[in-house]
């Protein structure tokens, strides 16, 4: 009892107390002390509890900071203690001309990672933004940055394409030059692709270190849909070069027209879609300049062009074999100077008598004709010298048969 009295004593002299406190004290908080009233020996000021970071841990396959990050390095991200929810990486660089560019990295996200699906380009700063939710439900976002390589021009390969766009004919292949020799042609060769609509088999073949080809096994199909992809940014050519400017063409082949020269007769034949729709006496190439019997191909037009004998060797003032004509409704069909072209000087040898210096004429009517019917890209078959075409001069492909064709990819 006596216990009891003075707990409840105690609390009674508490309350008085605290009722005749100062006024300016009355309102502070329970458990404060008074500005200046001496803290009890051994106790420490108290602190904001720390906010440990998301498990998540998220790893990217370059260093932060790196400056010479090689073009074909493939980006990949991946990450521990929960997973991927996004990733950015863009960049800025300069075209081959300076200007200033801005560029992305495209890529594909799982839960687990993420892997770049395009390459690098030189001389870019990239920034990489990834972000990712942890196994405790927390998110974390990283941050980095690195450039890449500077590549020189002498280290860079720029591909052409031809056809780019368009309707041809159907013995034109596709051919893609290299500005600078490939070393490593197997890199390329896997990172181009022909789409035919309608289906049609075909084959790549390297002409040189410089020039691939894709044909069908047979002409195209008439009304056939071309589309072709170089996907050579930053693949590795070899001898520390890389392709650049990944690009995609597409082109149509127009109807089924083929031209047929026979030098014997001295007469030329034009079909379309196998139907004989113009018959032409011609003159060709006289001995010492032999028209070139074998299937060649249309490659350029020209409604008039100025021809000299100066361009083959001989003097355009030479008594005998010299020339410098202009030439109306000219088709080139080999890179060594053979056309289809009207010869109206040669009027009286036509259907009689090869007499050109090559070139396979015909009066200024058929040739207009002609002209307005064939197509780059249409086969001109010759026969009837022997005297081959010799490879590669012009498009030349469909003197191989598809067997050695193949044999060659």
């Amino acid at each position: 009892m006596r216990v009891r009295r003075r707990v409840f004593a105690g609390s009674v002299l508490g309350l008085l107390v605290m009722g005749c406190a100062p006024d300016h004290l009355r309102n502070r908080p329970s458990g404060d002390a008074p500005a200046g009233t001496p803290q009890p020996s051994g106790s420490a000021s108290p602190s904001p509890t720390a906010t440990p970071d998301p498990v998540v841990t998220i790893i990217p396959n370059v260093s932060s900071g790196s400056t010479d990050v090689s073009v074909d390095h493939r980006l990949k991200i991946t990450v521990e203690q929960g997973k991927l929810t996004g990733v950015n990486v863009a960049g800025k660089g300069r075209t081959n001309k300076g200007a200033e560019t801005n560029v992305t990295v495209d890529g594909d996200l799982t839960e687990g990672e993420w892997q770049a699906s395009t390459r690098l380009q030189p001389a870019t700063a990239y920034t990489i933004e990834a972000t990712g939710i942890g196994t405790d439900g927390r998110t974390k976002t990283n941050t980095l940055t690195f450039s890449t390589v500077n590549l020189s021009l002498k280290e860079q390969i720029f591909p052409s394409i031809y056809p780019e766009s368009g309707t041809v004919g159907v013995a034109m292949p596709v051919m893609i030059k290299f500005d600078l020799p490939v070393a490593d042609r197997a890199s390329f060769a896997r990172h181009l692709k022909v789409t035919t609509t309608p289906v049609q088999e075909g084959a790549w073949v390297w002409l040189s270190d410089t020039e691939v080809h894709w044909r069908p096994k047979d002409f195209f199909q008439a009304g056939t849909k071309v589309k072709v992809e170089a996907d050579l940014q930053s693949v590795p050519a070899g001898g520390g070069k890389f392709g650049q400017l990944s690009r995609t063409v597409e082109f149509a082949v127009g109807k089924a027209q083929q031209t047929e020269v026979n030098l014997a007769t001295k007469q030329l034949v034009q079909k379309v879609n196998g139907q004989v729709v113009r018959t032409v006496p011609i003159s060709a190439g006289k001995p010492g300049f032999i028209t070139r019997s074998g299937t060649k191909v249309v490659s350029e037009k020209l409604p008039q062009t100025r021809m000299a004998s100066e361009t083959i060797g001989i003097s355009n003032n030479d008594p005998t074999n010299g020339y410098d004509l202009q030439v109306k409704w000219a088709i080139r069909i080999t890179d060594s100077g053979e056309f289809l072209h009207a010869a109206p000087w040669n009027m009286a040898k036509f259907g009689k008598e090869n007499s050109s210096h090559g070139c396979i004429g015909m009066s200024d009517a058929d040739a207009q004709a002609l002209f307005g019917i064939i197509q780059v890209g249409d086969p001109v078959v010759v026969t009837g010298s022997d005297r081959p075409l010799e490879p590669q001069n012009g498009i030349t492909d469909w003197n191989v048969s598809w067997d050695k064709w193949k044999s060659w990819a």
